[in-house]
C-alpha cells in the first residue's frame, strides 16, 4: 500500500495550503480526497505536487510504500 500522510505534512512545513493546491494550482479536491484516503492517484498528479513543491523534493518525501499483508511473502 502507498500512504500519503507525508504529503500533508511536508505542505503544512512549506506553507502549502489544500486549499491552495486546487484554487492556485489546479489539483482537483477529489484528488485531494483520493490521497488523503491513500487511494491510487495519477503519476501526472504527484508529479504536479512535486513541481509546486519545487526542487529537492521526491516521491519518498510525499508518499511511503508499506507491502500489503500477504503479498511480501510471495
Amino acid at each position: 500500500m502507498i500512504k500519503f500522510d507525508k504529503l500533508f505534512q511536508t505542505l503544512k512545513e512549506n506553507g502549502i495550503s489544500q486549499y491552495s493546491l486546487y484554487t492556485k494550482h489546479g489539483i482537483s479536491r477529489a484528488q485531494i480526497q483520493r490521497l488523503k484516503n491513500n487511494q491510487s492517484v495519477t503519476t501526472h498528479t504527484l508529479d504536479m505536487i512535486l513541481n509546486i513543491l519545487g526542487d529537492g523534493f521526491t516521491l519518498n518525501d510525499i508518499a511511503e510504500f508499506t507491502p500489503d499483508a500477504g503479498q511480501a511473502e510471495k
